[in-house]
């Protein structure tokens, strides 16, 4: 057989290969078992600095676009690694088609991709959107792989001796007259693959994170407490976990003197405790609304360290999520009463997007703290980092003092003579766990500033309300400023000396305009 053809024909059943491996790993996400298409982004965003990262996201339109780019990237550069491998098979077996050693292709196409996988992915491998212990999440994303590549392989092996033999009399001989039917049969598979590959995406993405991902609360609808479905959200994940509760258990480890595994029937045993909690993300910008604010109602965390008792050495905590997600907090942090293993969100289970069965509350750290869906708590040492800050976000996970204007909105008008009544100006107040003693606002730029209503307090881990009215002496563009005093007494301002990469702190303000 001419080269030509056998590339082509390898090619082709290469590239069949590929499509029906890349929809296999669909039926799988499906399935909610973890694949390369999703993976392979979570072990490589630890690689990218925050600066990078959030230029990329910056240029592709932000991290829903950016997820699904990755996910996307990674189906056509698998779909093209296929069909070149399937075209290099083509060329070293040309000569002898019809016998091709199966411990041969099973060795390179099967084994070998196996075992990169494996050393490569090693860290997320224990991803599991339903939520299977670690170890077993492991072995089954192994499995279902290893079933992808054998898929891959059958079709390589069988789609090219399909297109390149037959049998007569018990002989073979090259079929090149009709290649091109025997192309167009495969291609017609390859077709259909492709339909149900569509077809399965489309499924994949209606049940992704993507319709809530980047949650916003801010303007005129604040409340105190923040509604299960306006909470703020951020994910990393393309598909957030479903957890059955069944399978779920979480573990307790590292350098304890008593490791243990706890049922969720276990965890409400425990004496619980309810507070009133805001989360705010790290990336919330001053005038965004990554921020809100909830009851929660959990175990301490503490309650569960005293009993698998910490050992010497001992200066981190590790939390991770079913979904593979993990982040660290102090011990002394862990240790404090009120750091919860929370299963109640104002008064009903966790939300699945919030972390189903089980999540962490660290009052006055970031959002990336308050670890979702955990299945595991390791206690480390000083060295033990989690995925945010592997990526280079921090040092300082301390929530700085935060105030935002909500009304009026940015660039709202008004009409002097039409006033009726003093203009309302309101907002929110967040001081991390110190509280918030006092708000002020100022209506000249920072010249000058007035006290404000805190209406609403939620006490030292909340945020505050507030409020106060304004009318305007005259017409104009009005730049209106607010700032809080903390629990301390500190005053909320500039920090310059604050790394880029350890939330924005600084005093957020909007622009009236008023007419005449």
């Amino acid at each position: 057989m001419s080269r030509t053809k056998a590339i082509f024909a390898g090619l082709v059943a290469g590239l069949l290969g590929g499509i029906l491996m890349t929809t296999a790993m669909l039926l799988l996400a499906m399935l909610r078992v973890a694949t390369p298409l999703v993976i392979i982004g979570d072990r490589l965003s630890v690689f990218i600095p925050p600066g990078p990262f959030l230029s990329l996201m910056g240029k592709v339109g932000g991290y829903n676009h950016l997820k699904q780019l990755g996910v996307g990237s990674t189906i056509a550069g698998q779909l093209l690694v296929a069909a070149i491998v399937g075209a290099i098979f083509g060329s070293f077996v040309r000569r002898n088609p019809s016998r091709i050693p199966a411990i041969w292709t099973m060795s390179i196409f099967v084994l070998f991709p196996l075992v990169a996988f494996a050393i490569a992915l090693w860290p997320v491998l224990g991803t599991s959107y339903i939520g299977l212990p670690i170890e077993v999440a492991r072995l089954v994303t192994l499995v279902g792989f290893a079933l992808c590549v054998f898929l891959f392989e059958r079709t390589l092996v069988t789609g090219f001796q399909f297109l390149t033999t037959r049998k007569i009399a018990n002989h073979d001989y090259e079929f090149t007259p009709a290649m091109g039917r025997r192309a167009f049969v495969l291609g017609a598979i390859g077709l259909a693959a492709v339909g149900g590959g569509v077809a399965l995406a489309r499924k994949l993405y209606r049940a992704a994170a993507f319709s809530y991902d980047g949650t916003q609360y801010k303007g005129p609808i604040v409340q105190p407490i923040t509604p299960n479905d306006l909470f703020y959200c951020v994910t990393k994940n393309v598909i957030d976990p479903k957890v059955n509760i069944d399978l779920w258990h979480l573990e307790i480890g590292g350098l304890v003197q008593n490791p243990a595994t706890w049922r969720f029937q276990d965890l409400t045993g425990f004496k619980p405790t309810t507070q009133e909690t805001t989360l705010m993300c790290i990336s919330n910008d001053l005038d965004a609304g990554l921020i809100s604010n909830a009851i929660w109602k959990g175990v301490p965390l503490r309650d569960l360290l005293d009993q698998a008792g910490v050992i010497s050495g001992a200066a981190r905590v590790r939390l991770q999520g079913v979904d593979n997600y993990t982040d660290t907090i102090p011990l002394e942090k862990a240790m404090q009463p009120t750091t919860l293993l929370a299963y109640e969100m104002n008064g009903v289970p966790l939300p699945d997007r919030h972390g189903y069965p089980l999540r962490v509350i660290v009052p006055g750290y970031f959002g990336e703290k308050h670890v979702k869906w955990l299945t595991r708590i390791e206690v480390a040492d000083a060295n033990a980092k989690g995925f945010y800050e592997t990526q280079g976000w921090g040092p300082d996970f301390i929530t700085p003092t935060r105030s935002r204007i909500d009304v009026p909105e940015y660039d709202s008008g008004f009409f002097l003579g039409q006033l009726g009544a003093p203009i309302e100006v309101k907002g929110i107040a967040y001081g991390g766990d110190r509280g918030i003693s006092r708000v002020e606002v100022s209506f000249d730029g920072g010249k000058s500033w007035r006290d404000t209503e805190i209406y609403y307090s939620g006490g030292n881990l909340a945020w505050s309300l507030w409020k106060t009215s304004w009318t305007p002496a005259t017409a104009g563009d009005y730049t209106l400023v607010v700032r809080a005093t903390d629990g301390k007494g500190d005053t909320q301002e500039w920090y310059e000396e604050r790394g880029p990469f350890s939330g924005v702190a600084g005093l957020h303000q909007t622009v009236v305009h008023v007419r005449a």
